[in-house]
């Protein structure tokens, strides 16, 4: 495989289309000039990329394996059925739908299957740490459905599961969901399946952030406790950008329905046999290593950017991410992202529970560890991370000519050059 991790037939698309080449290296020099700390993104492995660029693109294969609308499917359906009981064995369940697109078409099919228009969900706030498909008013899922949302407890800033128990007997609400983009810490399923018991809800979970974590045993598994889990299968999880569903074996066929014919057409065979790949790698002791390696650098990396003032919302982390309060070093989310950016560090500006600026400002940040895992750093390294992260911010400057921007910047070109992503070969 050549150096740009594209294989063998780089050079020919370089000769016929420099331009989108050049983007190609473009963004494999940047994963490689800088710290990604963005908590939904990971570095797949270059056997996942190349299941992800093989000819398995090519092939038109609605249906599910052994009952296809299109002839040729033979191969195809074996990639399918590893991704398939792969997924099952990793997460202990009973069915798997490895087909959905992505995160957003999983939750879609989700819907799907188990409501009906104008019926009603329960889901974590977007502005407390929930996500855009959970109900939110710009969201297919908001303007479908009748979207209730919980927060987070005021003094704790964690699930107010109080809250959680007091809307769904008030509402009485189908499905009753929780997960979430910027929930530091681990969900009690337990108390949410009690809940949903209760009122006699369907519990889903959107695993998509944490589900790498499960896959590596790091922290219990919502799988036993939920009628459904949706998940991305990029983040934490190290595979190609897409997603799937896992769920009791009372709902596959309510959910294989919604995924295909309801929501999708024909799957991405190439991208079902990267997810393959990727099931398989994840049921090695060392990809099992690599998740508590994550969870053991976020907890250092919030700890640390604590004690430079840049406050962890609810003291801290038990997962890949930790979500910081900006307002103690009087500098914005939107600001600390443009800093960070020009010094060589990539993060995301973040709304924090009870923010008082809009979310396109935002008064926190949003920081995680899976790809700087994946390059091998440790706890030592998260220290001299945090320290980079809160010189920029609060020193340095949106332009990358200004003085600290280029003090941090070299500083961050030296850690990730001991530390590279994609290493060259030998």
């Amino acid at each position: 495989m050549s150096d740009t991790f594209y294989g063998s037939d780089f050079d020919a698309l370089s000769a016929f289309d420099p331009e989108i080449a050049s983007v190609l290296t473009g963004e494999l020099d940047r994963l490689r000039g800088g710290l990604q700390l963005i908590a939904s993104e990971n570095l797949s492995s270059p056997e996942v990329l190349t299941a992800l660029g093989s000819t398995l693109s090519n092939k038109y294969a609605e249906g599910y394996p052994g009952r296809r609308y299109y002839g040729g499917c033979s191969e195809v359906d074996k990639a399918e059925s590893l991704a398939i009981e792969r997924a099952k064995a990793l997460f202990g369940a009973d069915h798997a739908n490895v087909q959905p697109h992505s995160g957003a078409s999983a939750n879609q099919a989700v819907y799907g299957a188990f409501l009906k228009p104008g019926e009603t969900i329960l889901a974590m706030s977007l502005p407390h740490g929930g996500h855009l498909t959970h109900g939110t008013k710009v969201s297919f899922s908001g303007k479908w459905f009748d979207a209730v949302h919980y927060g987070v407890d005021k003094d704790t800033e964690d699930i107010d599961y109080d809250e959680v128990e007091r809307l769904a007997k008030e509402h009485r609400p189908k499905v009753l969901l929780a997960g979430g983009s910027a929930i530091p810490r681990t969900i009690d399923f337990a108390r949410f399946r009690a809940i949903a018991d209760e009122v006699g809800a369907i519990f889903w979970v959107d695993a998509a952030h944490f589900i790498g974590l499960v896959a590596g045993q790091a922290i219990e598994s919502p799988v036993p406790h939920a009628d459904v889990v949706s998940f991305t299968t990029h983040k934490v999880l190290r595979g190609p950008r897409s997603g799937a569903i896992v769920c009791r074996e009372e709902h596959a066929a309510a959910i294989d329905k919604a995924v295909f014919p309801m929501m999708q057409g024909g799957p991405q065979m190439h991208t079902i046999a990267a997810k393959a790949v990727n099931f398989k790698e994840c049921a090695t002791p060392e990809y099992a290593a690599y998740t508590r390696q994550v969870i053991a650098n976020a907890k250092v990396l919030a700890q640390a950017l604590g004690e430079h003032g840049i406050r962890p919302t609810t003291g801290g982390t038990d997962t890949h991410l930790s979500l910081h309060d900006l307002q103690g070093v009087h500098v914005t989310g939107v600001d600390a992202e443009a800093r960070s950016d020009a010094a060589g560090i990539t993060l995301n500006k973040n709304a924090i529970p009870f923010d008082p600026q809009k979310p396109n400002i935002a008064s926190g940040i949003r920081v995680g560890t899976p790809c700087v895992t994946t390059q091998g750093m440790g706890e030592d390294e998260m220290r001299t991370i945090a320290r980079l992260i809160a010189r920029a911010v609060t020193e340095g400057d949106a332009d990358p000519q200004h003085a600290v921007s280029r003090e941090v910047r070299a500083e961050v070109t030296e850690l990730v050059q001991a530390f590279p992503a994609y290493p060259r070969p030998a």
